[in-house]
């Protein structure tokens, strides 16, 4: 499951400040393993200590949780901090949204620009002024027919039911499309999320969003204080890789919650 070993990209910001607590979260849930990470620019001297020091301040925020605080260098942070996973063996990379966006809406910096496009390890984007409450809600994926999302669909549904929490599958229709089609493959995954996992009946869920664009149907749906989305990547995306596609992406800058993008063929 996501978040058996989970990496935090951590700048001395709101957003952070915001992804390490996320982090702390996703970590709490899942008993597993948290690394906090800065990535500093190559030849200045003093960036190493700078960087440790700001670690120490961080790990101040985790009351006494262990964690391993981890210097890289690297001449872009995205790229630091997927060499730092591959390293460490982590699973899940956490980062927040820069600093001037809407709050409660993710934003795409640099960073995360870097590793929605080319990471090796799940990522995980917090939105703006984000605070994680005391109990998961829900998992919901978001749904096309192929196999990318149908992969989605299998770890989302075996995390759900590890986590005692519902899971909910969504897609949107935009535009002028045919919902009977739609609504079926949302029935057929449905059908693969039951038996991905040990989950009842009641626990597994479908919408169908509609809207002109995406954000239009982002807003027609309702969406719990404790709620985690999923989206599978590309099929653009090289095996293993992170490759966010355009429809995604808005998906991610309209979404009111953290959310994951899983790389292709993730299990």
């Amino acid at each position: 499951m996501i978040g058996e070993h989970v990496l935090a990209g951590y700048a001395h910001d709101a957003g952070g400040r915001e992804a390490l607590g996320l982090a702390r979260a996703i970590v709490g849930l899942t008993g597993g393993r948290l690394s906090v990470a800065i990535v500093h620019p190559p030849d200045v001297p003093a960036a190493a200590g700078e960087a440790r020091a700001l670690l120490e301040q961080a790990a101040s925020f985790l009351d006494d949780m262990p964690v391993d605080l981890l210097v890289q260098e690297g001449r872009g942070v995205g790229r630091g901090l997927t060499l730092l996973a591959s390293r460490t063996g982590a699973d899940l990379i956490v980062v927040g949204s820069p600093e001037g966006g809407a709050r409660g809406r993710i934003g795409v910096g640099a960073a995360a620009d870097h590793l929605l496009h080319s990471a090796t390890e799940a990522v995980m984007l917090t939105p703006s002024g984000y605070t994680p409450p005391e109990d998961l809600d829900r998992i919901t994926v978001m749904y096309v027919r192929r196999p990318q999302c149908d992969d989605a669909v299998i770890r989302a549904a075996q995390a759900a039911e590890r986590l005692d929490v519902p899971l909910r599958l969504v897609t949107l229709a935009l535009g002028d499309v045919h919902p009977e089609r739609l609504r079926d493959d949302l029935a057929l995954a449905i059908r693969l999320a039951t038996d991905s996992a040990e989950l009842p009946p009641e626990d597994v869920s479908a919408d169908l969003a509609e809207g002109d664009d995406v954000a239009e149907a982002m807003g027609d749906l309702d969406w719990a204080e404790g709620e985690i989305l999923v989206c599978a990547s590309s099929e653009d995306a090289s095996v293993h890789r992170v490759f966010i596609g355009e429809v995604a992406l808005k998906v991610l800058r309209a979404a009111p919650c953290p959310v994951t993008v899983l790389p292709r063929g993730y299990f």
